[in-house]
């Protein structure tokens, strides 16, 4: 018998006894499980020995970007919508052991292709910290390419729904006012944005709170890109953008914004961030610190260590990223100076903006690929969708946290929280 045939008969195998509430539809064009619905497509019979030479998290992402595994009829969201239910593990075990010894032996020992997924990672993902090479390969691979699943203002971080229902262009207006609203914001007053991206926390807030706003970021793409929206708002005089690192940075603001940068800096350089922030802020000053974290374990040791989503997100698409947890964000602000205010929890928020990224990703798929080539749009897909799933699912969470640096009396700040919420 041909390795093909003994990698159908086991697919079988698991589709009958798992019974998935989706179809999968073999290399051969063999359709088992349900007639209508979303389709697995497997779509190289080599799988099945890939899998069981490597069973890891990064042996799946190599198979999805080359295509050796595809969805048909639906999207990924689907699929794993309608997974076995109960626990796979469980499940597993369930499956009659004879079915399978016949045939995984052989196919463990076959040989190996290569990765479509190879030249996709970016320098060194294990350092702490990243440099201005990580940061290229994230944000330069293409403006256009961003263009087709962001929001109108191109705006990379989490929304802030005030409905579930509002789409992403809603969602991403109300939060940078949110954030102004935060910050206190009142004309002629300096707004430094750390990590600007291409501009929109700095239009947003020059144009409606009359701020004189500056920024600095890594990326040579989007600062281009950031300069010319400034242009076309008529903001020149109020807007300046430098492509600098924030320690470099000198003077005095009032106010101080820090939306989805924190998470590139790795934990090593968490005292050099607040120092520098504490330095570049003015008494009584506010800084809003946006940032992802992940869920504090029992045993710090054990939260240390990396699970294998997190792992292939860093090699793949963050390389030197780390996040802290909410309590490690709390403490090193107060260790450097600061008076933490408010804490307001995004985890849905993010879960429901990534899934509009990637919805619109999928729409737009063939314009993603005549851009950034298939591997990459396939990449990227499947990280939007991972991280959609992981929020939802709470492994990974997002905070907006409020402070002031330290001081005795009056911080400044309103008595209660009513203005946020007019």
């Amino acid at each position: 018998m041909k390795n093909g045939e003994r990698a159908a008969r086991i697919v079988r195998t698991l589709v009958e006894e798992l019974r998935p509430g989706f179809a999968v539809r073999l290399w051969t064009g063999e359709r088992i499980g349900l007639a209508d619905g979303p389709v697995l497509a497997i779509n190289d019979s080599g799988i099945v020995g890939r899998v069981l030479r490597r069973p890891v998290f990064t042996t799946l992402l190599e198979l999805w970007v080359s295509k050796a595994i595809d969805v048909e009829n639906g999207t990924l969201f689907d699929i794993v919508e309608r997974r076995p239910n109960g626990n796979l593990k469980a499940g597993l075990r369930r499956i009659p052991k004879r079915k399978l010894l016949r045939d995984l032996p052989l196919l463990a020992l076959s040989r190996g292709s290569k990765s479509a997924a190879e030249g996709l990672a970016g320098r060194n993902p294990y350092v702490s910290g990243s440099n201005k090479e990580a940061i290229t390969h994230h944000y330069d691979i293409s403006n256009d390419f961003y263009r087709l699943f962001l929001d109108e203002r191109m705006v990379y971080s989490c929304g802030y729904f005030k409905d579930f229902d509002n789409d992403i262009d809603q969602a991403q207006f109300d939060k940078l006012d949110h954030i102004c609203r935060k910050l206190r914001l009142r004309p002629g007053e300096t707004l430094l944005d750390i990590g600007c991206g291409w501009g929109a926390m700095l239009i947003h807030a020059a144009k409606h709170y009359g701020v004189v706003g500056h920024g600095v970021s890594l990326s040579e793409a989007q600062t281009e890109l950031a300069r010319d929206r400034i242009r076309a708002e008529g903001l020149e005089d109020r807007i300046t953008i430098e492509v600098k690192p924030y320690s470099e940075l000198t003077g005095r603001f009032d106010k101080i914004s820090s939306i989805g940068m924190f998470e590139h800096l790795g934990l090593a350089n968490h005292e050099a961030y607040f120092l520098a922030v504490g330095r570049l802020l003015r008494p009584g000053g506010i800084y809003l610190h946006h940032a992802i974290t992940r869920r504090m374990k029992r045993d710090r040791r054990a939260w240390r260590r990396k699970a294998p989503a997190y792992k292939a997100l860093i090699k793949y698409i963050f390389p030197g990223g780390e996040v802290d947890h909410i309590g490690m964000t709390v403490e090193n602000l107060e260790a450097y100076g600061f008076e933490v205010h408010d804490v307001e929890d995004l985890r849905e928020h993010y879960a429901r903006t990534c899934r509009l990224w990637a919805e619109r990703l999928h729409a737009r798929f063939d314009e993603a690929v005549a851009e950034v080539g298939e591997p990459k749009a396939r990449l990227w897909l499947l990280y939007l969708t991972g991280c959609s799933l992981g929020f939802d699912g709470g492994s990974v969470l997002i905070y907006q946290t409020v402070a002031t640096k330290r001081a005795r009396g009056r911080s400044g700040l309103p008595p209660t929280r009513a203005d946020l919420y007019r």
